[in-house]
């Protein structure tokens, strides 16, 4: 077999035509955007493949090493994935405003939000739907992604497919980290353990605020006032204070996070640890992707509508800051401890990490 044939360039050629399909008619300029946005779709279509194996590892029960060595990898190469499309904005960007309002009209009705792989990534990932922003004039995204008859498309056909496909990767990963046998004294203790080393880290530097400072009553008030706020929040975000349904799961899920990155040296949770941190770096590399979006475009068009009714910009913004999936490993680097610190877990040359079930 040939190369050309073997990646179809023939036929990948020949989908840069737009609208009418005729790329003659097309300036350079507007082949650009299409081929740029293209790019992104099969950078999308890898993403996919890579959260749905990641996802189908941590399924196991247990999960073993080898299976977490494979998730770590697949999270992983979704970080470079992203990382690399970030620097495809920086193409769009040799577009001037002037270059892209001589075709921007002919995109109207069409939009980026409109990417049903997008879509899919976030479901796959297992964005709350609570959190999604009203995209322009539809209801739902799911109006976005409908035939401009109203009738069903591929896209949203994809999407509801997605929606329908077994559960999403934070689910798979929490239900994991709540069968982390936390410790030898279990999750509920282990808490109370963590907050008890917090007030005593607090006290002790609050001591020497107030000995290299030499405030007056009032400023120590002020700090002793700001580190009592610190505590109580991260009291309520342990014992998930206020948070409805299945506060015994958020409990044994965050008890686990700050397990794992408490005991670092520990070799047998070594890629416990690797794979929650490779999703952190994964939805910071996602996280970075839309922010740098959201200012290619604003270089270009400003703070325009969008051609699909969005708010274009504002949009944008509002998803790289609302958009994230896994916040209670965010959350949970604010309460790690120092190494002195942290509460001990009995003898840890006999500690073993196993899944809740198979303890003895």
């Amino acid at each position: 077999m040939n190369y050309w044939e073997y990646i179809r360039v023939e036929e990948l050629l020949r989908l840069q035509g737009g609208i009418d399909g005729d790329e003659s008619k097309r300036s350079n300029d507007e082949v650009l955007f299409i081929v740029v946005h293209q790019v992104y779709e099969l950078w999308f279509k890898l993403v996919l493949r890579e959260l749905q194996s990641a996802r189908d590892l941590f399924q196991q029960n247990p999960v073993p090493d080898m299976a977490l060595a494979g998730a770590t990898r697949s999270l992983k190469r979704v970080t470079t994935i992203f990382q690399q499309a970030v620097h495809h904005f920086q193409v769009m960007e040799t577009l001037t405003t002037r270059d892209y309002l001589d075709f921007r009209d002919t995109l109207i009705g069409a939009s980026g939000f409109q990417s049903a792989q997008m879509r899919e990534i976030e479901i796959l990932l297992g964005l709350d739907e609570e959190k999604r922003l009203p995209l322009g004039v539809e209801s739902s995204y799911k109006e976005a992604l409908k035939s401009m008859d109203g009738s069903s498309s591929p896209a949203l056909d994809r999407v509801e497919k997605r929606l329908h496909g077994g559960q999403s990767l934070k689910s798979v990963v929490y239900a994991w980290l709540a069968r982390t046998p936390v410790s030898e004294v279990g999750p509920e203790k282990y808490l109370a353990d963590v907050l008890t080393s917090h007030k005593a880290e607090m006290e002790r530097r609050l001591a020497i605020v107030e000995e290299r400072m030499k405030l007056p009553e009032s400023e120590m008030l002020l700090w002793r006032k700001r580190y009592d706020e610190e505590l109580k929040a991260a009291e309520r975000f342990l014992l998930c204070e206020g948070e409805g349904a299945d506060v015994a799961h958020r409990r044994k899920v965050r008890a686990a996070l700050v397990f794992l990155e408490s005991y670092r040296e520990l070799p047998r949770l070594a890629w416990p640890r690797e794979a929650i941190d490779a999703l952190l770096e994964m939805e910071q590399a996602m996280i970075i992707w839309r922010q740098r979006h959201a200012r290619m475009v604003e270089r270009i068009i400003g703070r325009r509508t969008g051609t699909g009714g969005s708010a274009g910009v504002d949009y944008l913004d509002q998803t790289a800051l609302r958009y994230r999936v896994f916040d209670e490993v965010w959350a949970v680097r604010t309460l790690l401890l120092r190494e002195g610190a942290v509460p001990p877990i009995g003898n840890a040359d006999d500690f073993r990490f196993r899944v809740e079930d198979r303890l003895t």
